[in-house]
């Protein structure tokens, strides 16, 4: 929502109060509400300035970790701490404790920009860098607060008070002076719980995906493991019939660990096919480029006849789709399709996401490839993308991929894919992680109930639910806060949860 409002004209007396020509100098931030409080004014403690440690200080391994700003994103709520460029192994010795605890709010003063992200445990062994300032709140506004600093509303503000270019510690503390409305109508209380409440289910569904995938990973890893033949893996360094056959040089295809991961499926006692014997057939994305399809139109918003785009980059490590872009055209593309397993085959490699429901106008692009067959099982597809992922966790994708920037993985190679035959029970143990429908119970949506009924939802959920399930508390939110920023009247409601498949758009 656009909360940034820019003067069509400007007067002589306004030109020569603030000395500049410049027309962002001139936009001013739509408020309708006048009960707010600065951020300066709710915080329970002093902000807390992290401390740099230097790149010399990262190492590969370690019990200790420096959390950098690009840990904070905006389409999370939660920090990315799973991921070593955002959170990075440091020596010991220059670990320094910022009593980091379940409540806190990061938000970032360099790179990007006011981003925050809301800490849902103690993390006693990581530090912040000096890019992030540690907030607190009070118990009963901080999930409130928190809201509004993931909106718009509160980065259009940043935006108005610090240069463009700039970074917090040359605008000093002017983000301290950044406002928080809150609601005037007799039902406040409510309001602010009913946001807290929103907020709260969030940081928890944005939890249990990271520990459904884990538990497809491991539940795959413990599958092969477990049943291997009697057969010992021996290593062979490469002979000149197996370059000749391979036609690559490179060291990584022929090295011990990659050998030895797929020597795991080769020995698994049930067998294994390769996706070209198990019947699948991967196709290229359409190629976007305006010399292809001519001339497009990207917007960041959905609009009315626009396609749906979907990306590889935008598919996270966790098998959902960060955000969607749309895609306005005049020629007919390609859409993506039931059961298709969209495979990130340039750049994003192995990056996978999985259509479970029918999504109309949907596409991708060169970089993604859609693997699928004619007679399509859903459990089958979800099993091979989560097998596909594992592929991916195991370093086994990257090894095989050919060139730069992030390398590429052919038609050819996928075909040639070693796909281990799990038992249909074993399959479906694992793609009930990924895809278990359930509903809300209809009588427990309300202030006092829902917690307890999200808990419920949220441990048999599977991670495709549970996107689905953000992304609409995500718009509630917005279209809340909308409500609360225009001093406009708000019917506090669940409803938007009742239909969980098919009325909740992803």
């Amino acid at each position: 929502m656009e909360y940034v409002q820019i003067p069509k004209t400007v007067t002589y007396k306004e030109l020569i109060e603030r000395s500049s020509l410049s027309p962002s100098s001139y936009k001013t931030l739509s408020l309708k509400n006048k009960n707010v409080n600065k951020i300066n004014e709710l915080i329970s403690e002093k902000p807390r300035k992290g401390l740099e440690v230097g790149s010399s200080s990262y190492i590969r391994k370690s019990k200790f970790f420096f959390i950098r700003t690009k840990a904070l994103q905006t389409s999370y709520f939660l920090p990315i701490l799973d991921n070593t460029e955002c959170a990075v192994p440091i020596l010991p010795i220059v670990f320094k404790d910022f009593e980091l605890q379940k409540g806190d709010i990061l938000i970032s003063k360099d790179a990007n920009i006011g981003e925050s992200a809301f800490l849902n445990e103690d993390l006693p062994n990581s530090m912040i860098s000096g890019g992030i300032v540690r907030l607190r709140f009070s118990e009963d506004i901080k999930h409130y607060v928190f809201a509004f600093m993931k909106s718009d509303f509160f980065k259009s503000q940043i935006e108005l008070m610090i240069p463009r270019g700039a970074t917090m510690k040359h605008a000093k503390t002017l983000w301290l002076d950044a406002v928080i409305p809150f609601p005037n109508q007799q039902n406040k209380d409510e309001i602010i719980k009913f946001v807290s409440l929103l907020v709260r289910a969030i940081i928890r569904k944005e939890a249990e995906i990271k520990n459904k995938y884990r538990t497809i990973i491991a539940l795959i890893d413990k599958e092969l493991n477990d049943n291997q033949k009697t057969g010992r893996f021996i290593f062979y360094m490469p002979t000149i019939k197996e370059l000749q056959a391979t036609g690559r040089l490179d060291a990584s295809i022929y090295s011990k660990e990659l050998k030895h991961k797929i020597f795991s499926i080769e020995n698994y006692k049930h067998e294994f096919s390769t996706l070209q014997q198990i019947g699948f057939k991967p196709r290229r994305g359409p190629n976007l480029a305006v010399s292809v399809i001519g001339q497009s139109i990207y917007s960041e918003e959905n609009k009315s006849n626009f396609f749906r785009l979907i990306e590889p980059m935008d598919i996270t490590d966790f098998m959902i789709v960060r955000r969607y872009r749309y895609l306005g055209n005049k020629k007919q593309i390609p859409f993506l399709r039931k059961g298709d397993i969209l495979f990130g085959a340039e750049g994003s490699i192995g990056k996978v996401f999985i259509f479970c429901d029918a999504l109309k106008n949907t596409i991708t692009n060169y970089h993604g490839m859609a693997i699928n067959k004619d007679k399509s099982d859903l459990i089958e597809n979800i099993f091979l993308g989560c097998f596909l992922s594992y592929l991916r966790e195991e370093g086994i994708l990257d090894r095989i991929s050919v060139g730069g920037q992030g390398g590429s993985v052919g038609k050819k190679k996928l075909l040639n894919l070693k796909i281990p035959k799990f038992p249909r029970d074993k399959k479906e143990e694992i793609t009930k992680y990924y895809y278990c429908p359930m509903n809300y119970t209809d009588s427990r949506l309300n202030l006092s109930d829902f917690e307890n009924e999200d808990l419920r939802i949220i441990a048999e959920s599977g991670i495709w639910q549970l996107d689905k399930q953000i992304k609409q508390i995500r718009r509630t939110i917005d279209e809340v806060l909308y409500r609360i920023i225009m001093d406009e009247e708000i019917q506090i409601s669940f409803g938007f949860l009742k239909y969980n498949e098919e009325g909740l758009d992803i």
